[in-house]
Order: structure tokens, then C-alpha cells, then sequence
């Protein structure tokens, strides 16, 4: 194990940094509002969604695509894997700062990109956005979202702006542009999403790009009058219909518009030829997100990007891909000076510590923290983050450790070693 906390830092970033911020303090269960009590691990978030949200958004959220093997694997793999811990260490001095490109953070974990999460909780973007800076974690914007970027570059500096973009060099450096004058300083690219994915799971429970007005529609949104008032209409009567309003440089379709499948075009074109352009016009820290093998880990690196999140998109692209978990130790093994991220899949504090024990510096989470927001707005998001690190804190005291970066493989086990 590891004796000193390792820093991972960009190129040219002054070695020292600033001392943590304590993140949310836990609340007494007795003073969460009560919609929140009952709620104990952040799988509890999902079936509260469901009861809050309209059929068509908690489908679009909790779905992925056509058979759901992605998603389903990537929580299988976690119980592949049992810990072996360490007794009679002094753990009295544990913490979880972990420090990720200069920044020290509060966690090891931060919130994944979702898009549409206006659509789930009202001004859903600003709310993860002002929980995590309350808490001193990142939080990643999404491309896909309905809230000007701008918005959130002032209520969130130290937030992630997180694009999908064309193979189309005007439209890449004027959003390029645009993110920095917001003044985002760490931009990722996903790059997993060359075309709209088979999510058949949308159309069973009848979500569509672009919406489309109905009467299954009305339907849904009436049967759940708290999302209803407390959502959308107070998202029409303050901002009017949602648009897109950072695919690209300037605004983009309303989400009712059939110009929306136009506006999401040409992400077929990308390539390692963008991806040098984009560096060369991208003064800030750059991550691809979405990296799933170790050849491509070399040419990022090679490429001069600063991070790569191993991802399988949660399961909602190419159906089958496996877990990320499985192949992290080699991704990271090829990285060299890269900073090495993972999501999908990750419920509980020991999925976050077992992704560090296989490589990974840092971790994000995405569909329990919307379900969060969506649910009890930032107090949600708060007890959310507050329930994953008291698992994380706790599980680092149970295996003899004081920091999630002494966590190594040496303490995972895999339960069921293949035969010789």
C-alpha cells in the first residue's frame, strides 16, 4: 500500500494545494425533510424517482439500451470482487481529500454529465452545480442540457463543461470558444457517441427526441402533480419552453422541435484529427470520456490530453460493452501522466473505493444523484452526497486505511478465481 496520498496534477500546475473543504456536513435524519428519511443508500433515490417522475423521463434516466447487458454488468462486476482487510492500523487520522488536477476535493467521487436534467428537476443543471460546490466536489455539465452554460459557469467557476460534438472544425472551435469565455477551465469530450444509440427502452415508455405533445404525454405529466407543478410549470412560467442550449455556439432548438435530430447530426465525422484541433484551441485542462481501450488511453496521451474517464456511458450506447471496471488496470497501466477517471455503475462507497484499488483517481456518479435532485431538489443532492461519503468514510476505517489512495489491489480479491 501506498504510504503518502498521491496528487495527480496537469502539466504545469504548482504542486501545492489548497486545504479541503470540509464538503456538506450530515444532517439528522430527524431534520431531512421527510420524503428524504427513508432513504438510506443511493439505490433508495431510484424508486422515489419513479414514483415522482412521469413514465416517459424516469424511462429516458433509468433506461439504457436495447437488452440492458451494459447496464446490467456494470453493477455485476463490483460483486465480482471481495475485500481482504488490514487490522490493528490506526485510522483515527482518516481523510478522503483527494486531490485531482491542482484541486483538492472533499471526495473521491464527483457528479457524472446527464442531460435533460431540467426536464427531472426544476433548473436541475444549477442544482447539482450549487451542491457541489457546497460540498467541494466536481460536478460535469452536460452538452445535452437545457440551461445556458453560462448560467452555471456563475453559479458553479470550478464546475466541468462536457461537450458532444460533430466533425465539423467551425462548429468545434466555436463552442470551444464559448465554453472558455464562460470560463470553464476543464472541458471533456465525449467520445462514445458517434450515433443516437437503440434506446428501445424511450420508446416503451414513450420518451422521444424531440417530445411529442399527446395525450400519453398529458397523461403522465397529470398522474404526478408534484413533478408537474413544482417542475414544469414553474420551468414554462419562468423560462418558457426549454431549448438546447449548448450543443453547439449558440442556441439550439426547443425540446419539442423536430430539429432537434438535425442539431444532433455529424458525430459520426470525429476523430483523432478533431482532437488534436481541439487541444491546440483549448488553453484548459481536456478529458475524453468514454475510453475503453488501452490503444486509444496511448494515442489521448500521445495527443497531449490531460484526462481520460474510463465509461461505458451507463450502459446507453453500445449495448454488450462491458464493464469499465474490466479493463481500468490496463487503461491505467497505459495512461503515464494522464489523470485516469471512471464511472458507470457506482451505487456505493465501496464501488468508489474498489474503482481506486483498480486504478482509477477519481470517480463520478450520475443517474442517483439526478434522481436526487429531482425528488427533493438540493437538500436531495446533498443527502445523497452525504450518504456515499459516510460509506466511503467508514469503509476506509473497516479496511485499515486513512485515505482512499492507500487502497490497492493488493486488498481486492476476486471472489471466484477462474480455474488454472
Amino acid at each position: 500500500m501506498n504510504e503518502q496520498p498521491r496528487k495527480f496534477e496537469a502539466a504545469g500546475e504548482a504542486t501545492p494545494a489548497p486545504p479541503p473543504a470540509q464538503g456538506i456536513l450530515p444532517i439528522a435524519r430527524e431534520k431531512l425533510p421527510r420524503r428524504l428519511r427513508r432513504i438510506l443508500c443511493l439505490d433508495d433515490f431510484e424508486p422515489a424517482a419513479r414514483r415522482h417522475l412521469p413514465r416517459p423521463i424516469f424511462g429516458f434516466i433509468s433506461g439504457a439500451a436495447e437488452t440492458n447487458a451494459s447496464l446490467r454488468d456494470n453493477r455485476a462486476v463490483f460483486e465480482e470482487f471481495g475485500w481482504a482487510p488490514r487490522v490493528l492500523t490506526n485510522v483515527s487520522q482518516r481523510s478522503q481529500a483527494t486531490t485531482l488536477f491542482g484541486k483538492t476535493y472533499a471526495a473521491p467521487f464527483g457528479i457524472a454529465p446527464m442531460g435533460l436534467s431540467a426536464l427531472a428537476a426544476y433548473r436541475g443543471d444549477v442544482v447539482l452545480a450549487r451542491t457541489a460546490v457546497r460540498a467541494n466536489i466536481p460536478m460535469i455539465m452536460s452538452g445535452s442540457s437545457l440551461i445556458p452554460l453560462e448560467t452555471v459557469a456563475q453559479e458553479a467557476p470550478g464546475a466541468w463543461f462536457q461537450a458532444y460534438l460533430p466533425g465539423e472544425p467551425p462548429r468545434i472551435l466555436a463552442l470551444v470558444e464559448r465554453v472558455a469565455r464562460a470560463g470553464f477551465e476543464t472541458l471533456v469530450l465525449t467520445v462514445d457517441v458517434t450515433v443516437l444509440a437503440n434506446r428501445e427502452n424511450n420508446i416503451r415508455s414513450g420518451f422521444s427526441t424531440p417530445l411529442k405533445p399527446g395525450l400519453r404525454l398529458a397523461w403522465d405529466g397529470i398522474t404526478r402533480p408534484r413533478w408537474l407543478v413544482n417542475t414544469a410549470a414553474r420551468t414554462l412560467q419562468q423560462y418558457g419552453l426549454p431549448h438546447f442550449e449548448n450543443s453547439y455556439a449558440t442556441r439550439g432548438a426547443p425540446v419539442l422541435s423536430r430539429n432537434v435530430e438535425r442539431d444532433l447530426g455529424m458525430r459520426d465525422h470525429l476523430n483523432w484529427e478533431h482532437v488534436a484541433l481541439i487541444r491546440r484551441a483549448w488553453k484548459g485542462r481536456l478529458v475524453l470520456k468514454g475510453v475503453m481501450r488501452k490503444e486509444d488511453a496511448r494515442i489521448a496521451r500521445e495527443h497531449g490530453v490531460d484526462g481520460i474517464i474510463v465509461s461505458n456511458h451507463g450502459g446507453r450506447q453500445l449495448d454488450g460493452t462491458i464493464s469499465p471496471l474490466r479493463v481500468l488496470p490496463e487503461i491505467a497501466a497505459e495512461a503515464g501522466d494522464m489523470a485516469v477517471m471512471f464511472d458507470s455503475g457506482i451505487r456505493r462507497g465501496n464501488d468508489v473505493l474498489k474503482a481506486l484499488a483498480m486504478g482509477a483517481q477519481f470517480v463520478f456518479v450520475g443517474r442517483p444523484f439526478l434522481y436526487a435532485a429531482a425528488i427533493a431538489g438540493e437538500p436531495g443532492v446533498a443527502h445523497a452526497v452525504n450518504i456515499l461519503s459516510q460509506e466511503i468514510n467508514r469503509n476506509l476505517a473497516l479496511l485499515g486505511v486513512n485515505s482512499p489512495q492507500e487502497v490497492g489491489q493488493e486488498a481486492l480479491l476476486r471472489r471466484n478465481p477462474p480455474a488454472v
